[in-house]
């Protein structure tokens, strides 16, 4: 069902969202057709080493550089357009808004929101209540979801984090369920659905270019998942686990599974904490937020630029160069500057 709706979606209105709000994929130079290029790109790997490049060059008799542009241009071909990145973002903001405030529907008058010792009254017989049961198949079915998504999904930095965020988060829900670990299942829900309703929307107006709008939504995801995640997670679900649920019944082994998934999701929270305390610091020195540490770098603009600079070069269209130790200027492949004058008798004297 998530899948079909993830599909549709994207095609029927996020795509068409995208066009309207000015989204505009960037025009990547294709590679040249090369058999033996793409051969050895799909059957090895997508970026060869410095043998491998100079093997290549010999075979298809082509200078190195090209062969190395080829795969630069090459590996660019198969990066996400922004507006799938546009698409899967406003995905996961309609899901986690939707669920966040389904949860804090299904919540707000449950006593162990507010007292967490009532998260073990009565342990382990707790009556199952209806919006308990599909707010926890909202989440499984969601989470599955995104596991079946991964392979086409925009792979990013923390690629592996995230499958291992995916797996412990179903196996916490799966077997709190199980468990009747109900009441502080749905507690890890709507801790972290709260700052995922932020870091969507911030790469939304990321993607459209309003770059003022994404650093004030950057600011507030990064407060509200540190103090969510790294402050009210750990007292509200950790300690209440550990040391809460001790005064109702001795340890068994469901207490030590959970406290191990929950612990696993805590240093995830420390991992990701880091990456964002490491972009703060850079908005402070910078004034604006860099590219997000988790996504997927493209390599062509960079490179590009760099093989312009050494065709002007070699073209004689140089810049200057460094201040070198003499204390002359220099130009890239022309003779020193100093030929043109020397000191005679303390005199400058022209050629």
């Amino acid at each position: 069902f998530w899948l079909t709706l993830y599909v549709f979606f994207c095609r029927a209105i996020a795509l068409p969202l995208s066009t309207k709000l000015g989204v505009k994929d960037k025009q990547r130079p294709k590679a040249q057709p090369n058999p033996m290029l793409e051969t050895f790109y799909s059957t090895r790997h997508k970026n060869p080493e410095e043998g491998e490049l100079l093997s290549l060059a010999k075979q298809c008799d082509l200078p190195v550089r090209k062969v190395e542009k080829w795969f630069w241009r090459r590996r660019n071909m198969d990066r996400p357009s922004l507006s799938k990145k546009f698409s899967e973002a406003c995905w996961r903001f309609t899901f986690y808004i939707i669920s966040f405030f389904t949860g804090l529907a299904v919540l707000y008058n449950k006593p162990w929101l507010w007292d967490h010792r009532e998260c073990w009254t009565g342990y382990p017989q707790q009556p199952l209540q209806p919006s308990l049961f599909w707010y926890y198949m909202l989440e499984l079915s969601f989470y599955w979801s995104l596991v079946f998504t991964l392979p086409f999904d925009i792979k990013r930095k923390d690629f592996k984090e995230q499958i291992v965020h995916h797996a412990a988060t179903i196996f916490l829900i799966s077997f709190s369920y199980c468990g009747n670990y109900i009441r502080i299942g749905t507690l890890v829900m709507v801790i972290h659905d709260a700052s995922d309703c932020f870091l969507e929307p911030t790469k939304i107006f990321n993607y459209m270019k309003w770059k003022r709008t994404c650093d004030s939504l950057f600011m507030i995801f990064s407060a509200v998942f540190l103090i969510s995640r790294l402050v009210i997670y750990p007292y509200t679900v950790l300690y209440n686990t550990y040391y809460y649920s001790m005064e109702i019944f001795q340890p068994f082994f469901g207490y030590y599974f959970v406290n191990v998934l929950l612990i696993i999701l805590q240093l995830l929270h420390v991992f990701w904490s880091c990456l964002i305390i490491h972009m703060i610091y850079k908005f402070i020195l910078q004034g604006t937020m860099e590219k997000d540490m988790r996504s997927d770098t493209e390599e062509s603009d960079k490179d590009e630029e760099r093989d312009k600079i050494r065709e002007k070069e070699k073209n004689g269209i140089t810049y200057f160069s460094n201040v070198t130790r003499n204390g002359y200027i220099q130009r890239n492949g022309s003779e020193p500057l100093d030929n043109r004058a020397h000191l005679a008798n303390g005199h400058a004297k022209e050629r």
